[in-house]
């Protein structure tokens, strides 16, 4: 009796032994388990937005992205597209910066060019579209207006320089000779002190259709029954609508249009270079984007002209952080 008793002790299983296995082995697999619900919930929830944004993500991150860091990159070094990069430091924003005096003379008539070109047009855009929404043909008028962006930088500047041609066959230099105004032709594109003018004017009028069909776009989805409670509230004229209730709910529309104006302003190049050529004269319309041409393009070193790069994508988001701040909502 007593060996069976010995027998039954032995062979009977240590219930605590496997108690405390079971523990471990659910204390090592919940947090997969757990981590494995939250990916799938997670995926439920979001995978199919961030699958329809993929494309974009990747074509933004090879084509922007990784071109501003390499940028940034070879702007420290000196590079020929020949030789393999070779480090400078910031000796070329020194060089830019302290030493090369048409680099400045670009800064100041680009800031001069978007001082002008980005407010005017700016405002001329949010007033065409102000009028033209509330007209009974807006549709036909808004193709009209907007047409003009859609046509190159080159192609119109084509077009104006048959009014600003330096000959007296040339559309202002004909009508102002013949009324005796002047006694011989101007050089609209060749004298220095009228070309940045020249360049102003085409760049306004064709910078006008994107922020005009923006605005446009916002005015059309602000509701109708603001309108109705404001007209309750006492609001009487079209002004005060424009100001109580048009501008305070055209706030993104306002910001895209002043991010897009300003980036635009920055970066012109193709009309100063078809109005007055590549230098123009005393590099009177020579842009920072032109300088960029000029070292990457035509002289080929890579480092500096990556160094007015970088100043010039520096200028433009610290304009954009700006707009965003005067611009920006507690909605937004």
């Amino acid at each position: 009796m007593k060996d069976l008793a010995e027998l039954t002790k032995i062979t009977k299983p240590d219930t605590n032994v496997d108690l405390n296995m079971k523990k471990e082995y659910n204390r090592k697999t919940q947090p997969s388990i757990k981590n494995n619900s939250v990916l799938k919930s997670w995926w439920a929830k979001y995978g199919t937005g961030y699958l329809y944004l993929a494309p974009f993500l990747i074509l933004f991150i090879i084509f922007i992205i990784i071109p501003v860091f390499a940028a940034i990159g070879l702007s420290f070094t000196n590079y020929n597209m020949l030789q393999a990069p070779k480090w400078l430091g910031i000796n070329n924003y020194r060089l830019l910066i302290m030493d090369d005096d048409i680099f400045l003379l670009s800064l100041k008539i680009t800031m001069i060019f978007a001082a002008i070109t980005g407010p005017i047009g700016y405002i001329m855009s949010f007033i065409a579209a102000w009028v033209i929404n509330q007209l009974k043909f807006k549709n036909a008028f808004a193709l009209a207006f907007y047409a003009p962006s859609l046509t190159s930088g080159i192609a119109m500047s084509v077009v104006w320089l048959y009014f600003f041609s330096s000959d007296r066959y040339g559309l202002i230099n004909y009508l102002l000779l013949n009324l005796g105004l002047i006694v011989k032709p101007i050089l609209w594109t060749l004298d220095a002190k009228t070309i940045l003018p020249i360049i102003t004017v085409i760049s306004i009028w064709m910078s006008m259709g994107t922020g005009f069909l923006v605005f446009l776009a916002g005015l059309q989805n602000v509701p109708r029954e603001l309108y109705e409670a404001g007209c309750i509230d006492g609001i009487r004229t079209k002004f005060q609508e424009l100001f109580y209730i048009t501008l305070p709910m055209l706030k993104p529309q306002m910001l895209f249009g002043a991010i897009n104006t300003t980036v635009g302003a920055l970066g012109v190049f193709d009309i100063s270079v078809s109005v007055a050529g590549m230098p123009s004269p005393n590099y009177a319309g020579h842009t920072i984007v032109a300088h960029l041409y000029d070292y990457a393009f035509i002289r080929f070193q890579m480092g500096y002209a990556s160094t007015i790069a970088v100043i010039l994508f520096a200028i433009t988001f610290i304009l954009g952080r700006i707009f965003m701040k005067v611009f920006s909502s507690k909605d937004m």
